[in-house]
């Protein structure tokens, strides 16, 4: 079947002093959205702006972009924009800071749409880059949001929380500068580290993956198992840290063009009910549905071959390992702590899940009560 991909915006700039490409960029106005008080304090920011003032492009902040970003945080973000009209937007930060900036693009470009669901399904994201063009610099190895089309947003108001994903919404340039990274503590380096390996596990035994996406989601997996733990170890170690970077992104590649499955489901609906980090979930949960998924040929042959690659005897037995040397918990009982309140959100947890658009693509697709089952071992574990 025909399907056309999209491999990222126009440029990748990677490794050490890719921060320098801001010198060559051309235009007036820069936003610079992000989170985090580090980038402040160690230098990132001072040294993104200075890079900026070098290409003639004067800039201002927007800072205090939440962990899971809201519509309302996007439509303050929006405003700001219109008021100082810059015509380059800058997300620096993890997975959060770039989806808000990614929206507020959206809000910016046409200040016509003033609630979410304007940009929810069914109606589609209008056309950008008629007043700016996005640049992103990841501070986390995990989220791959420099070169996705999608983005997470909240509204707290009303207790929903949306994926939305279009081509649109790509970056034009992604810069993965190691340094920015360098700053992580080992759990979020974990944590995040996991978020990426998931994303290339997932891809690679997707209903749409093909020749192009195996490619990239292979080679992401192996390499994310060799570096994630040195990068855990070492987090000063540059080297580590630009090939944690690298493989988030290919890995980022991938599953944007042939999506994920049920691990990202039930992640998405922990972090929607019960507020677990989005990179935190998907490493407990991630050994339950490769073991669960290997009813299903297709998965369990490619899976072997992951586990022969890597010599180990099964990859649900070296993803546990992993865990384990990263200190991710074993199960979601260890991070709720709460059985009455896991109990009385079980069903909505399993409807979410079964909802969720990832679900699709997933090589096992469960009914409500299989996923009811899967979520409870998840939970308790087995």
């Amino acid at each position: 079947m025909m399907r056309p991909m999209k491999l990222a915006g126009d440029y990748i700039v990677f490794g050490e002093g890719a921060l320098d490409y801001l010198e060559q960029i051309e235009g007036k106005k820069a936003i610079i959205v992000m989170n985090g008080r580090v980038l402040k304090t160690n230098g990132i920011l001072d040294t993104i702006q200075e890079k900026l003032k070098k290409a003639g492009i004067e800039s201002t902040v927007f800072d205090g972009i939440e962990p899971e970003p809201s519509i309302q945080t996007v439509l303050r973000g929006a405003k700001a924009m219109l008021d100082y009209q810059p015509d380059w937007i800058i997300a620096l930060g993890g997975g959060s800071a770039m989806d808000a900036a990614k929206a507020m693009w959206v809000y910016y470009e046409h200040p016509e749409l003033k609630t979410l669901a304007d940009i929810c399904k069914p109606n589609k994201i209008p056309k950008l880059r008629g007043k700016a063009r996005m640049i992103c610099i990841p501070s986390t190895s995990g989220t791959a949001s420099e070169v996705s089309r999608s983005i997470v947003i909240s509204d707290k108001e009303n207790n929903i929380k949306q994926g939305i994903g279009d081509m649109e919404m790509m970056p034009d340039i992604a810069l993965l500068e190691p340094k920015v990274t360098a700053s992580m503590p080992p759990k979020i380096t974990a944590e995040t580290g996991f978020d990426a390996l998931t994303h290339a596990i997932e891809a690679y035994v997707s209903r749409r993956a093909d020749d192009l996406t195996d490619t990239l989601s292979e080679k992401a997996i192996l390499e994310i198992f060799k570096y994630l733990p040195l990068a855990y170890e070492h987090g000063d170690n540059l080297h580590y840290r630009e090939k944690m970077l690298n493989f988030s992104m290919i890995a980022g590649l991938a599953f944007t063009n042939c999506s994920l499955g049920i691990v990202h489901s039930i992640a998405h609906s922990f972090g929607a009910v019960f507020n677990v980090s989005h990179g935190l979930a998907n490493g407990v949960v991630l050994p339950y549905v490769i073991r669960f998924n290997e009813q299903s040929e297709y998965a369990k042959k490619k899976y072997d071959g992951l586990a022969e690659r890597i010599d180990k005897e099964s990859l649900y037995e070296a993803l546990v390992e992993l865990k384990r040397q990263l200190n991710i918990p074993e199960t979601m009982q260890e991070v709720l702590k709460d059985d009455e309140a896991f109990e009385k959100n079980l069903q909505l947890v399993a409807e979410k899940s079964v909802e969720d658009g990832c679900t699709k693509t997933s090589p096992v697709i469960p009914d409500l009560e299989t996923m009811k089952n899967l979520i409870r071992e998840v939970y308790y574990g087995k």
